[in-house]
């Protein structure tokens, strides 16, 4: 079992290795400019190895992108292993990054907070306080409803 330093280094490594090799090694059309690799994990055994990437465009674009990468997965691997050293190269297994769609889905609810907050702020421009603006007594102020003041005349 390797420690966590170590598969920390290599799925640093594949990633930079695995984004290159699209970038330039790699001619499929299908692996255009539009995929990008945004994390790799690696087992604790050093075996495989996960890398995780985003495709920007319609559904179309993210399937071909997917057969790409699956077409291109023995090459991607032996350029890992070349750069690697390792006695056993990971394999590779790509996974679409759902963070683009949930960033996405988080903007829409904040804007959707937005409004609401929006809202409030219009319906409580005009309100007024159900009672004073300031219920609290302060020092000093003379009031004429303090019973403490008040003297009982039918005491004498």
């Amino acid at each position: 079992m390797a420690d966590n330093a170590r598969a920390k280094r290599l799925a640093d490594l594949i990633r930079e290795v695995v984004a290159q090799k699209l970038q330039r090694g790699i001619k499929d059309p299908r692996l255009g400019s539009h995929v990008t690799i945004t994390d790799t994990r690696v087992t604790g055994d050093l075996r495989e190895a996960t890398v995780f990437y985003t495709v920007y465009g319609d559904d179309e674009e993210r399937q071909a992108a997917a057969a790409g990468l699956e077409s291109a997965k023995g090459i991607l691997r032996s350029e890992v292993g070349k750069a690697a050293g390792v006695k056993f190269t990971p394999t590779l297994a790509f996974v679409m990054d759902a963070l683009p769609d949930t960033a996405k889905n988080i903007e829409d609810l904040l804007d959707k907070a937005r409004q609401s907050d929006a809202k409030v702020r219009e319906a409580s421009a005009n309100a007024r306080y159900a009672g004073e603006p300031d219920p609290y007594r302060k020092p000093g102020e003379d009031d004429e409803d303090d019973p403490a003041d008040e003297t009982d005349d039918t005491a004498k």
